[in-house]
Order: C-alpha cells, then structure tokens, then sequence
C-alpha cells in the first residue's frame, strides 16, 4: 500500500440508536435499562414501555406486541426496548425496525441463583419453603414443583427461561445445541454481567456509542449482609439443577472473549475500561454525598428509593444538597430506580395516559421540568 492511503482515517461510525436489550433477571440488567433510557433522553427517542398500570411487558408471560404501550398506532416505530419481557422473537419484531440491535445479558448460575434466592425469597415457593439456600440446593426436588409455574422460575434456570424456552426442559446435547444456535442468530450481542465494565466497553464499540453513554452507578445491589455463602457442594448442585443456564453461560462467557479478541483486542479493552472507571469515579464525586450505595433506611429522598424485595436489602444513593440545576438532572438519572424511571418516561410519552401508580413521591412532577 502506498504511504497515502494509510493516512486516511477510518469511517467513523454512526451512533445505533434502534436497540433491544432482553433484560435478564438479577444479572446486573437494572443497571443496564438505566443506560438504556438515559441514551433514549439524550437522543429523543420512542421508548417499548408497558402498557398501562403495568412495569413489565407481560412478564412472565410470552411477549405479544400489544403488551406495549400505544402499539396500535405507534406500529414499528420505537427505538428502544429494555423492559423485562420473555422473548418472542416474531412479535417482537412486529415492534422494532428492521435494522434493530439486539443485545442481552447472562450472569454465572452460580452467584445467580443465590440472588434470586434472596431477592424472591417470599415470591417462590421452592424458596419461602426452605431455610436458607444452602438447604435449597441440598435437594431442590424436595421444595421444587414445576407445575407452580410462575412462581418458580426464578428458582430454575432463569435465563433460559427469560429467552423464552422452557426452564424445565430436559438438558439433552441436540436440544441445548439447537437452542444456543437460534439465540446466536436472534442477537447480535452477548454480555457477560461478571464482567461488566468489559461488557460496557464492548457495547459502546459495538453501537458505536460515547464513553459517557455507557458510564453507569451501579443500580439495585443489595447490602453485602443479606448475602448467604454457598457451600462448595451447593455451587457444583448448581451446575446440575440449572445446567441449561451453566451451558448458556459457558458458551456466551467464551464467544464474549473471543469477540473482545476479534474486536477490540485486550488492550484496548484494557485502556477504555480504566477510562471508563475513572469518569465514574469523577462522577461518583460530583453527584454523591457518600461515596457508595446506601441502605434503603438511610435514602434521604424517597422518591429514589429502589423497589425493596424478599430478603435483601437493596441499596440507593443520596445526591449532594448544592447541586446546580443542570448537574442534578445529569445525576438524579444516574441513580433513578427502575419503576421511577419507567413511570417518569411513560408520562413523558403518554401524558394523556393514565400515570403509573408507584406509591412513592415523584422525582419530577411534570415533565416539563425535564
């Protein structure tokens, strides 16, 4: 090649702004819908919200179309979609455009299910049954009835379930495989939620988005004294009793490094990640009055306390008092909980709607005062 052609700079690539993210359970995907509706502020764009009094679209039911807020004269025509729903690829699609991104996010089974057991400890049968997790995984078959269907797929191979296949399916090579090839073809992207400044890294190259669309406080944790310690025995059950999602996530775990390779390269990965945790350092600086998430008793605004559930406690954020107007904006949208920023987007989308019922004061009360 002659010297000339090497000095023309490569095309900058255009922002994707058409985007699904299947949002997972209890894989760090909260977090992820913040950065999410945060980019669809930015951009202006038609936000998937649920229909109604509703904060799900359909969950745990097989997504349809109409479980989407004015689908009927909307159509095609929203950009972003990232609330929790059971994919159904064909419907969809009837919501999305056609060059839309779909990207997800699994989590290892292992932290995982000690999680769910947690967080949906008075939700689940197999789980409000048993004393701790440790006794759970000791003989899940004992507190576990599949035919309770509902209420007990958080207690099995939960992300199998969230894509929309049967989490009690029996765990056979041909079937597994199948499975596995046809999510590959539904998504463009994988994440990886124990790695998840890599995986932000990764996203933004891949949607061509800024740095600072993929900064993020991490939203909806839990105190570190509600978490229960797996035996070494419980961990390799958990390989077992949910080995549809060990698969899943032993295969997506490797594509995901091999797309990092492929991509980006290690180093690069490296460098932005430090950026990446250096922005959020200044930004943790600018916005929080503690440099850390607090419990729910020591949220001093309760209109940014996180939706409390089972036997964890989940944390929030206090702002600084003297925030200037614009910068408090910037960061009241970094550590809004999920229901108050759904419900706060839908009455900006839908202002003739009916508001969502949150039992909790508003951040904002019009959205004028966005």
């Amino acid at each position: 090649k002659s010297h000339k052609e090497l000095l023309i700079p490569p095309m900058p690539c255009r922002a994707k702004k058409n985007v699904m993210f299947l949002k997972t359970h209890k894989t760090a995907s909260s977090t992820v819908l913040n950065i999410m509706f945060r980019f669809a502020e930015r951009y202006n764009l038609t936000v998937a919200l649920p229909a109604d009094q509703h904060f799900h679209l359909g969950y745990p039911r097989i997504f349809v179309a109409h479980f989407v807020e004015g689908f009927e004269t909307i159509g095609q025509n929203y950009n972003i979609m990232c609330n929790h729903l059971r994919f159904n690829p064909l419907e969809v699609k009837k919501v999305m455009a056609a060059n839309t991104f779909y990207f997800s996010i699994l989590r290892n089974p292992i932290p995982l299910l000690e999680s769910s057991y947690i967080y949906y400890k008075n939700n689940v049968p197999a789980f409000r049954r048993s004393k701790n997790v440790n006794e759970f995984l000791a003989s899940p078959t004992k507190y576990y009835h599949p035919a309770n269907y509902r209420e007990s797929i958080y207690a099995r191979n939960i992300m199998w379930f969230d894509f929309g296949y049967d989490n009690n399916a029996e765990d056979n090579a041909e079937y597994t495989q199948a499975v596995l090839e046809e999510i590959e073809q539904n998504f463009h992207l994988i994440l990886i939620a124990d790695y998840f400044d890599e995986s932000m890294i990764l996203l933004k190259h891949a949607l061509c988005w800024d740095l600072d669309d993929v900064i993020y406080f991490k939203l909806n944790s839990r105190s570190e004294d509600t978490v229960q310690t797996l035996t070494p025995e419980s961990e390799e059950q958990i390989k077992a009793w949910c080995s549809l999602d060990w698969k899943l996530y032993l295969h997506f775990n490797q594509s995901f490094w091999r797309r990092v390779e492929e991509t980006i390269g290690l180093e690069v990965l490296e460098k932005e990640v430090g950026l990446l945790r250096t922005r959020q350092k200044e930004l943790m600086e600018t916005c929080l009055s503690e440099q850390e998430a607090v419990r729910k008793n020591d949220i001093r605004n309760k209109a940014l306390l996180p939706f409390q559930s089972g036997d964890a406690n989940i944390l929030g954020y206090n702002l600084k008092q003297d925030l200037d107007n614009r910068t408090l904006r910037t960061c009241q949208k970094m550590v809004i909980p999920e229901l108050q920023y759904t419900s706060y987007l839908y009455t900006v989308q839908h202002p003739h709607k009916k508001r969502k019922k949150l039992g909790l004061p508003l951040l904002w009360t019009s959205p004028q005062e966005k």
